[in-house]
């Protein structure tokens, strides 16, 4: 196929690609960060210095990593730190918002939602879990709506949820909101203020290794309860290691996990390269890459699942082509039966082509 990838302008352009240069060189076409992410050059580093210090008995403050993400996080979400919370899973932290929802309270969910979404929120056993056509969320909030729970960017097709109409909703009714932002940060831009509870793990669209998640709360903490608060949940974290913690942490932090350090030290430099780059220049790379392989499946006479401004491509009837596709180089995913590519930073117009050419070979 000819032409250029739309984006910023030539300058910018220049910036963004040696940035990227820098810090990948994928051997195979590689279009399956809905799934994993890559972990960029200096988060490798990161981590292989942390373990090596740790293995010559001089480790280094971790710690200080696990602060610096949260800090980084906040500002990809436009909240302060303070609101945020350090873990390594979603179904924990929607587990967490399940347990503080009141016997019988309707929870209403999106029809095939991730499973570590929605998944806790059965678990309770004592709710009310209605599930209706992502298009339809926003109008099935109803003044009985306690909680809507549902992914900013479905994972097996990219849809993308009308969140600012289910947020006009949700306060109508004055419902409270949990987004799963697992599939849309450090691509798509999301307000947190916009809701009350946002999740996400870090290890797919910015790129951090698995182990790091996070959940924004609002300032007066959402009326969550810290049921699996540790020492490190603490004001004072070092002065909370033996009996019940006396004093819980101020701010969000009292929601923390015990975190696994070596995965938040390689986070920090993950999430310093979006911050380099701009979710709004990634933004644009990605669905720019997206556009360019639905028009290339529309000549192959393919249809696609609806999901106009998507990162994530998916064509049913086409994911039985998947290890096809791996053993000729191209990473992609195979979802109930559909077919998804998921484009990112580090991927080019070639790499469209190249899955193109493959398709129709």
């Amino acid at each position: 196929m000819d032409g250029e990838v739309p984006g910023p302008h030539s300058g910018a352009m220049e910036s963004f690609e040696t940035l990227v240069r820098a810090e990948f060189d994928p051997k195979t076409t590689y279009l399956n960060t809905a799934s994993t992410g890559l972990l960029p050059a200096r988060t490798l580093a990161a981590m292989r210095d942390a373990a090596q210090s740790a293995a010559a008995g001089q480790p280094l403050d971790m710690f200080a990593d696990v602060e610096a993400c949260r800090s980084a996080f906040a500002r990809l979400l436009g909240v302060p730190a303070t609101r945020v919370a350090a873990g390594a899973s979603v179904a924990t932290y929607s587990g967490l918002v399940a347990a503080a929802l009141p016997a019988g309270a309707e929870v209403l969910t999106a029809e095939a939602d991730f499973s570590s979404l929605v998944n806790p929120l059965h678990m309770r056993g004592d709710l009310k879990v209605r599930s209706v056509p992502l298009e339809r969320i926003a109008e099935s909030v109803g003044p009985g709506t306690a909680l809507v729970a549902v992914s900013s960017v479905q994972s097996a097709d990219g849809r993308i949820a009308d969140l600012a109409a289910l947020r006009d909703a949700a306060r109508a009714h004055g419902a409270r909101t949990l987004v799963d932002a697992s599939q849309s940060s450090g691509w798509l831009p999301l307000a947190a203020d916009d809701f009350d509870y946002v999740v996400a793990v870090a290890f797919k669209w910015v790129l951090c290794p698995r182990g790091v998640a996070f959940l924004v709360v609002p300032e007066d903490l959402g009326g969550l309860t810290p049921l699996f608060a540790g020492w490190a949940s603490g004001e004072h974290p070092w002065d909370s290691c033996y009996g019940p913690v006396a004093e819980l942490a101020h701010s969000a932090r009292r929601f923390d996990e015990s975190p696994a350090l070596f995965s938040y030290t390689g986070a920090r430099h993950s999430l310093a390269l979006i911050e380099e780059l701009g979710v709004d220049a990634v933004h644009a790379h990605d669905t720019a890459l997206a556009d360019r392989f639905r028009e290339g499946l529309a000549s192959l006479g393919h249809q696609v699942v609806p999901a106009p401004g998507s990162a994530i491509v998916s064509v049913p009837g086409l994911g039985h082509r998947q290890g096809e596709l791996s053993r000729a180089g191209v990473q992609v995913s195979d979802r109930a039966g559909n077919l998804r590519a998921a484009f990112h930073l580090y991927n080019t117009a070639a790499d469209v082509d190249r899955l193109l050419d493959v398709l129709a070979g």
